[in-house]
């Protein structure tokens, strides 16, 4: 497996990653799939301020992470929110893993202090995820999110570099 920084040319591959996530769960709060078009004008303008890593194997996108600027406001601009995917055919191979570890590498690397994760209560795979990465819950929003026809819970979690 390579982790690289990701490319126009993976948006499609990226696209069918998150595409279950926004249809059948949660986990996003995005409600409508996203086309290649769409992710791969999200990889140029997120790749400007930040990082955007691929793990590939044989050509093939396996996940992907990247972090983005969590407030627009200028006093947070070494805050960071993190997001990360992997296929859900790939899961437990490690590849979530290896692409946060080397995403806060760089992210600390680049001088940023703190990264953030904004997770769905109810995700707790992504809670226990986080935790073993050193990341901290800071957060409990109540109802904030409509999905699914129910309403779900945020918590967001904390990693300081």
């Amino acid at each position: 497996m390579n982790i690289r920084q990701a490319t126009r040319a993976d948006a499609e591959q990226i696209a069918q990653i998150y595409d279950p996530y926004v249809r059948n769960t949660a986990i996003s709060f995005e409600t409508d799939p996203v086309t290649t078009e769409q992710m791969a004008d999200r990889i140029t303008e997120i790749s400007a301020h930040g990082p955007y890593f691929v793990a590939e194997e044989h050509g093939r996108i396996l996940g992907y992470a990247y972090a983005h600027p969590w407030k627009e406001r200028a006093a947070y601009s070494l805050t960071l929110e993190t997001t990360v995917y992997v296929s859900p055919t790939e899961k437990g191979r490690g590849i979530g893993t290896a692409l946060m570890a080397r995403l806060i590498d760089d992210c600390r690397r680049r001088g940023f202090t703190a990264l953030i994760a904004c997770i769905t209560a109810e995700n707790d795979a992504s809670i226990i995820f986080h935790n073993r990465l050193g990341f901290e819950q800071v957060s409990h929003f109540h109802k904030v999110g409509y999905k699914l026809g129910r309403y779900h819970d945020v918590i967001d979690m904390e990693l300081l570099l």
